[in-house]
C-alpha cells in the first residue's frame, strides 16, 4: 500500500531542511489551500518559495507537486464535506451562552469532532495498529496528565481482551526496569495531547532504542512523539484536548479494542469468560433484577 502524504512527512520529517519543514507543517494544517493552489501560493503562504515547496515534494518520494496535489484532493473528496461544520463548532465554544440548550451543542461538537477523525483515519495504518496489538507479547501504554485517563482505561480493557499489558505512570514506577526488558516483541502504545510530556518522550526514545514498537495516538503528525512511531494514528480534538476532546479519543480507543477483539476472536472469548469467572469469585458484585 502506498504511504500517505501524512506518512512520508512524519517520516521523513526530521530530514528535512528548516525550509522544506515549513512547508511540510502547511501541508498537514492546511491540506484545503495545498488542493486548490499551485507551488508558487503554497511556498508564499508557507513562508517560503516554490522551489523549496518542489523540492520537498521530490523529498517525499513524488515526482512533483502535481501528484502530490493530486493525492490530497483525492483524500479530501469526501472530509471536506464535513470541515465547515468542524470549524463553525469549534469557532463558537467560548462563544456559547444557551444554557438550555447545552446537552444538544455539546453532543453535536461531539459527533462532528468524531466523524472528523473517522474521516481522516488512514483504515491501512489502523489495521495495523490492531495487528501490532494482537501480536505484541508485551505492552506497555504510556500517558501522562491530558492523557492518562485514556491511557488507563486502554490498559485496563487490554488486560482483559489480551493480557500482558502495562500501564507506565511516571515517576511512580521503575523505568529503568521497564526498559532494560524491552525488546522486539514489545509494543509500547503513547498517547501523546497537549500538553505534550517530556518524560513520554524519553520513554518512547528508550524503548524504540531496545527493539520496541511503538504505536502513537496523537492529536498531530508532528507531535513529539509523532517522528518515533511505527504507527500512528491521529485523532482530531476540539481545544484543550483535556475538557473537550475526550470523546474523539475514546471512541478511536474503542474501535481499536472492537479491532482486536474481532481479529483475535477466539482467544479473546476465552479470557472475558476467564475473566468474568474470576470476578464473580472474588468481588462482590450487587445481583441484578430479574
Amino acid at each position: 500500500m502506498t504511504e500517505s502524504v501524512h506518512e512520508r512527512i512524519r517520516k521523513a520529517y526530521e530530514q528535512l531542511t528548516n525550509q522544506q519543514k515549513l512547508v511540510a507543517k502547511y501541508i498537514l494544517d492546511e491540506p484545503n489551500q495545498v488542493a486548490l493552489n499551485p507551488a508558487k501560493v503554497i511556498g508564499a503562504n508557507s513562508g517560503t518559495s516554490e522551489t523549496t515547496v518542489i523540492r520537498l515534494c521530490y523529498a517525499l518520494g513524488y515526482s512533483g507537486f502535481t501528484e502530490l496535489q493530486n493525492e490530497i484532493r483525492q483524500s479530501l473528496l469526501f472530509p471536506v464535506i464535513r470541515e465547515s461544520v468542524v470549524q463553525t463548532l469549534h469557532d463558537t465554544t467560548y462563544e456559547f451562552t444557551d444554557s438550555e440548550d447545552v446537552i444538544s451543542f455539546t453532543l453535536e461538537q461531539d459527533v462532528a469532532f468524531i466523524q472528523k477523525t473517522l474521516n481522516e483515519l488512514d483504515r491501512g495504518l489502523f489495521e495495523r495498529a490492531i495487528q501490532s496489538i494482537v501480536q505484541a507479547k508485551k505492552i506497555v501504554v504510556v500517558g501522562g496528565r491530558t492523557s492518562y485517563a485514556p491511557a488507563y482505561w486502554l490498559a485496563y480493557a487490554l488486560n482483559i481482551v489480551k493480557g500482558e499489558t502495562l500501564l507506565y505512570r511516571g515517576q511512580i514506577d521503575d523505568a529503568n526496569l521497564l526498559i532494560s526488558e524491552a525488546d522486539r516483541d514489545w509494543l509500547m502504545i503513547a498517547l501523546v495531547f497537549p500538553r505534550y510530556l517530556q518524560d513520554t518522550l524519553q520513554f518512547a526514545k528508550a524503548a524504540k532504542d531496545k527493539g520496541a514498537k511503538i504505536l502513537v495516538i496523537t492529536d498531530h503528525e508532528l507531535s513529539p512523539v509523532g517522528p518515533l512511531a511505527d504507527v500512528l494514528l491521529k485523532v482530531t480534538t476540539p481545544s484543550p484536548p483535556t475538557l473537550k476532546g475526550m470523546s474523539s479519543i475514546f471512541t478511536l480507543l474503542n474501535a481499536l479494542m472492537i479491532g482486536v477483539s474481532q481479529m483475535d476472536g477466539e482467544k479473546v472469548k476465552k479470557r472475558i469468560k476467564k475473566y468474568d469467572e474470576t470476578s464473580q469469585q472474588f468481588y462482590p458484585f450487587v445481583q441484578e433484577h430479574d
